[in-house]
This record gives C-alpha cells, structure tokens and sequence, in this order.
C-alpha cells in the first residue's frame, strides 16, 4: 500500500474508531478526537478532569478498540518506582529474575499522577522518554506502540506533588475535559444503569497504528506552516524580541522547542485524520492550545486578573 493510500486509510479507520468508542463513550468528541491525535502522533497526554467524567473507561474503551494491552496504575503518597516498572526477585534456584511491572504494557493509564511523589513520577517520565527501563544495569525495551495518558484532578490540590514544567513538557497535548451537556447525561444515566454490556470491535492493530505513525511523519510541511507553528512558540517567550505584548504582560515564562516540534506532528495528524495530504495553518491552529496549554506559566497579574492560560494562549493565535 503507497503513502497515499495509507493517509486515504486512516481517515476511514479514524471515523471507524470514532464509531466504536461511541458505543460506551457518550459525548466528549473533542476529548476522543484529541486522545486519536496524540495516539497517531506517537505522543503522551495529560487528561485534566474533575473525577466521574470516564476518563478511565474512555481510555479503556479507546485500548480494547486500538487492539492494544491496557494497563492502569493508580499514583498514590505510597506508590515506589519499582511498583511500576517492576524489580528483580530471587527465583528458586537463587537467580535473580526481572518481574515486569505494569509499564510494559501499550497504554498506561497514569491515574491522579500528582498524587505520588517526585522519584515515582520521574521512573514514568523516563520510561515515557525512553521508551524502555533499567533496573540492576539492565535495560528492558516497552512495548510498542507506548502511550502514557495521565491524569490530574484539578480541584483538590492538597497533598499533591505537581508536575515540574520540565516534566509536564513530555506530554505532547493537555486536555481538558468538561462537564456533558445535560441531554448527554441523560443519556450517560440511561445507558449505565441498564446492566447491559457492549462489545467493541478491533478496528486497528499494533502493526498498523505503527504503520500510520510512520506515514505521518513523511507527510511534507509548506515553509509557511513551519514559520506560522514556530511563530506562534516565539510569541509566548517573555523578554525576547518576538514576544506578544499579551504574553509579556501575563505570562513569567514560555514555550521551548518541543512545543514547535509537537506543533508540527500534530497538524500533520490532524491533517491526515482528516484526509488531507499536507498540513496548512488552520490545522497548527487546531492543536494549538492543547499543545500549549502546560508549557506556559502565568505570572502574578494573569492571576489577579482571572486571566486562563486558555485566554493568553486566544490571543496569541489573534496575532498575526
């Protein structure tokens, strides 16, 4: 099958995907739509939502459709490195033998990441980095494809270890997950209070989720798009030429390179979920805010001012 035809492709399989996890998943497109992109892309996530929105049934779903294994690992005070990526036992005959921890699996779900302390954190984000772990001098690749979705609870701060931007930085998009419509939770109650199950079809396999991700990455970007995604980044960075006069007023720091970089990768996706052959600037514009949303720091006056991240990030865009 040629490059084309793969981009042809994957948009029917985008719609088909989209079909299945509608199944159990009621509302919530642009969260579905945002988790396919990351996924297409090759990138993490971070899932920002007051609890009961599904976010752990939605990725569940989104798993059993991809045709991948699923693993959740819930981040408590208590929670050790090795209880995710695993540690070495005495077997019966006194070898050591690695037991693999719940990381080696395609899809993590991260549950409340900000609850467990810096060190457990940090033996996710390596492995997110690196795509492999090392215990004893050992290093054992993951499984591929690898996503890590975490999530964070943003209403209940106390007792939390918050990401350091360095580390937020890893997860390609943020997504912010809202309350349903009120016909939508209607719908939600009706449908789980029955006791009736639903199966969902595979629609894509490791192979070929793998295969599309590759096909992405050659899709070819107009010099416009570059210098319009790169642009955009600049305009965040206080105190350098390029700065938005918004940013400068409201923000104590910008976005770095990986934000342009993940700009890129996600217009193309974007570009190719929806069947086009070649990004333009309407697509980086799409992806911008998730993109953007956790590599921007407010400063003291957006906060006595109520001004969001989201609003900054608003403006930004306007500028041209």
């Amino acid at each position: 099958m040629s490059d084309t035809e793969l981009i042809q492709s994957l948009a029917q399989k985008h719609q088909l995907l989209k079909t299945e996890i509608r199944k159990v998943i009621i509302g919530q497109d642009n969260v579905i739509d945002s988790l396919l992109l990351s996924i297409f892309s090759g990138g993490h996530c971070l899932l920002v939502g007051v609890p009961g929105l599904a976010k752990t049934l939605m990725i569940n779903t989104l798993s059993k459709a991809l045709g991948l294994q699923y693993s959740r690992i819930q981040f408590t005070p208590d929670l050790m490195p090795s209880d995710i990526i695993g540690s070495e036992i005495l077997d019966k005959n006194r070898d050591f033998q690695f037991l693999r921890g719940p990381v080696f699996a395609n899809i993590i779900l991260a549950d409340e990441i900000n609850r467990t302390p810096p060190k457990t954190q940090a033996a996710l984000l390596e492995a997110m980095q690196e795509h492999a772990v090392t215990v004893a001098g050992k290093t054992y690749p993951l499984q591929q494809p690898f996503f890590v979705l975490a999530t964070q609870n943003p209403i209940e701060q106390e007792g939390t270890y918050p990401l350091p931007e360095a580390q937020l930085d890893r997860f390609m998009l943020n997504i912010k997950l809202d309350y349903p419509t009120f016909d939508e939770e209607i719908d939600i109650v009706k449908s789980t209070t029955t006791g009736l199950e639903t199966d969902i079809n595979v629609v894509l396999s490791a192979e070929e989720i793998m295969q599309y991700q590759s096909v992405i990455r050659k899709i070819p970007v107009p010099d416009n798009v570059y210098q319009h995604a790169v642009g955009l980044v600049a305009r965040t960075r206080v105190g350098t030429p390029d700065a938005s006069s918004f940013a400068a007023k409201y923000l104590s720091w910008g976005a770095g390179p990986r934000a342009s970089q993940y700009l890129i990768i996600g217009a193309k996706t974007h570009a190719a979920l929806n069947g086009k052959f070649s990004p333009d600037i309407e697509d980086v514009d799409a992806v911008t805010p998730e993109v953007l949303r956790h590599r921007i720091v407010k400063n003291y006056y957006a906060e006595a001012e109520n001004i969001t991240t989201d609003m900054i990030i608003n403006e930004i865009v306007k500028e041209k």
